[in-house]
């Protein structure tokens, strides 16, 4: 189909039945004191669904939602959704950027404008770019796959059509975090003649470099990354786990509770971000909110988590002499949950600029958006 306008508008049926959903939520146990030691916090969760019953104002958060450029598209069958916002400058470059889970495309609202305006934020006019954002399928309001199949790889091929074919860019930019960052890393493998250059705030941990007969040994930081990634996912990776054996399992509690659904996405935002423990340091009830609600109003939880199990069946495995020549730029936000060392991306990208950044965590767009969009206009900029 061709594209579409597209307006957020979410029927007041849905929201009626939300806030009575909130009002007959049964709580569970805790024990005394034990804080977010066993996930997330008793008393948090049930601050956060009175505010999200009596004070959260969907309507305000839709306004702002809508005041972005959306459209619709349908690629490989399915309807995609996504942010179009042009930049305002002499030669804008095209960039897409990919969200990852638990976040949607809200989580790039702070980032668009810098991005798009550059010299309405001090910046200069030539840094700006054409930012497209759109819905990984499964996500937002983006169809859910109805086959099994739909993985990192399928995503990046979905996004060189929309910038190709649907929008026409020939050549382009990729950004991304979390997922997005895999489909960043996606499409310099496979559409490097698009791809102008990639910047990413997450090395995908799948992403296996080959270390056969002939490849360099491991250097004592790559050694140490990777015990932290073992130890990582031992001591936290219990919902990727789950997400990526037996999604559907887990959908039928968080899909029914929208505290449930709640606290499953919001003890990630305190436990992966540069928070220090106060979630609400980083990220307003608002913001939490609007992430949950864009979950429970569109009932993707389902379809979102079930990437991870797509994905856990295909795994990345680079072979012998196999890597990206495109131009590739890592982030590191020292509260990132995976943060291999330099000489571990240079394995398969070619990294040109690497950033160590002196705060932030996993969710770089909404805890440091001004650092964040420094870092990408100063990548980009050598290579307009």
């Amino acid at each position: 189909m061709a594209i579409t306008p597209f307006k957020v508008e979410v029927a007041e049926h849905i929201l009626q039945d939300l806030r009575e959903r909130l009002d007959r939520t049964r709580w569970p146990d805790e024990i005394a004191g034990s804080g977010w030691d066993y996930g997330s916090n008793l008393d948090y969760i049930k601050e956060l669904v009175e505010y999200w019953r009596t004070t959260f104002d969907w309507r305000s958060q839709e306004r702002l939602i809508n005041s972005f450029s959306h459209f619709k598209t349908d690629i490989e069958g399915l309807g995609v959704h996504f942010i179009h916002e042009k930049g305002k400058g002499p030669n804008p470059m095209p960039l897409v950027i990919t969200h990852g889970w638990p976040g949607t495309f809200f989580e790039m609202h702070r980032i668009i404008p810098l991005l798009t305006d550059p010299s309405s934020y001090g910046g200069d006019a030539k840094d700006s770019f054409d930012v497209v954002v759109p819905s990984m399928p499964g996500y937002g309001f983006s169809d859910k796959t109805v086959e099994p199949g739909v993985d990192v790889s399928a995503v990046a091929g979905m996004w060189a059509k929309l910038m190709v074919e649907d929008l026409g860019y020939q050549r382009f930019a990729a950004q991304g975090g979390d997922w997005g960052g895999a489909v960043t890393s996606k499409l310099a493998f496979s559409y490097p003649q698009n791809v102008i250059g990639i910047h990413s705030t997450f090395v995908y941990p799948r992403l296996t470099p080959y270390m056969g007969p002939g490849s360099r040994g491991l250097s004592e930081a790559e050694e140490a990354h990777l015990k932290q990634w073992n130890d990582w996912t031992a001591s936290e990776g219990g919902y990727g786990h789950i997400q990526g054996t037996k999604p559907q399992t887990l959908s039928y509690g968080l899909n029914d509770s929208p505290a449930g659904l709640a606290a499953w996405i919001v003890e990630k935002y305190r436990t992966w971000s540069d928070c220090g423990g106060d979630v609400e340091s980083r990220f307003s009830k608002d913001i939490l909110l609007t992430t949950a609600t864009i979950y429970w109003v569109t009932q993707t939880i389902n379809s979102s988590t079930r990437f991870y199990y797509e994905n856990r069946r295909k795994p990345w495995n680079m072979a012998k002499g196999e890597g990206s020549d495109v131009p590739c730029a890592i982030a590191v936000f020292p509260y990132e949950i995976n943060g291999p060392p330099r000489e571990w991306a240079e394995r398969f990208h070619n990294v040109q600029r690497w950033t160590v950044m002196p705060s932030g965590g996993h969710f770089a767009a909404l805890e440091e958006p001004a650092r964040l969009v420094e870092d990408i206009r100063d990548f980009f900029r050598v290579l307009r």
